[in-house]
């Protein structure tokens, strides 16, 4: 992927500029401007309702299936602009995988879950659905404790498990990008932490965009962080330098609990 490089030589994998969205007549989005730096975690932070899932979904057009959602600037990954009408969703949202607040395994077997989009792709052959199984509940780090039950339902597993497992289910067709929404909200302290070494894992091979509540889980994982409020962009930076020394006011104010 060939993306522009960033004035800190970091090679951009997602480059939005003025970035506008409504759902209807409400504006949700005002002319946000954020490099999504690859290889890298971007995490998304500010009080609830400023825009941060808005920003996230858009990035795979997960806001198409909201009803009256319309949008204006650029998102360019690889190329093409992501918000472009003639962007073909499908394969976008392969390269650009999603984990969500809940785990959301399907109704079938782990070993189902994680070959049912490869099949979707055309692959048949059993060894090399087999060797994709291995590989990405490797990569999720949680091989070792399902191996054994590959052919029962994902819903036998733990809360943390699951999520773990949409994780593996994202990395089997081979994504680029992965976006997490909120991936640790509904997890014990204990799953939360697996799941926050996961991301620091997988930033070595994938792009990771996260919005988190959490101030600490985004100053623990992130390279970048973005804050975000009322649908604005009020400041980016390299995340020790962000924590450490915010440059506006409303920064400062909301990572010291003064709002928010």
């Amino acid at each position: 992927m060939n993306g522009t490089i960033s004035s800190d030589g970091r090679e951009i994998a997602i480059d939005i500029r003025n970035m506008s969205l409504w759902y209807g007549e409400k504006q949700a989005l005002y002319d946000v401007s954020l490099p999504i730096r690859k290889n890298a975690i971007t995490a998304l932070i500010g009080p609830s309702g400023c825009g941060k899932s808005t920003l996230l979904r858009s990035i795979n057009r997960m806001n198409d299936l909201v009803d009256g959602c319309r949008m204006e600037g650029s998102m360019m990954f690889d190329g093409q602009d992501i918000l472009s009408p003639n962007i073909d969703v499908n394969t976008l949202r392969v390269r650009v995988g999603m984990v969500f607040q809940k785990p959301n395994p399907f109704p079938m077997t782990i070993r189902e879950n994680l070959t049912y989009g490869p099949k979707l792709q055309g692959i048949k052959d059993k060894a090399e659905l087999d060797e994709i199984v291995v590989s990405c509940l490797q990569k999720a780090a949680i091989y070792d404790e399902v191996a054994d039950r590959l052919d029962r339902s994902a819903f036998g597993l733990s809360g943390g498990q699951q999520q773990r497992l949409c994780i593996a289910r994202a990395l089997s067709v081979n994504p680029e990008v992965i976006l997490m929404d909120e991936p640790t909200s509904a997890l014990d302290p204990i799953a939360t932490s697996k799941i926050e070494d996961l991301a620091v894992q997988l930033r070595k091979d994938y792009t990771v965009a996260i919005v988190t509540h959490n101030m600490q889980q985004a100053s623990r994982i992130s390279d970048y962080t973005a804050f975000m409020y009322m649908g604005k962009l009020i400041e980016y930076g390299e995340t020790s330098e962000l924590f450490s020394n915010p440059k506006e006011e409303l920064t400062e104010r909301y990572l010291t609990g003064r709002f928010g």
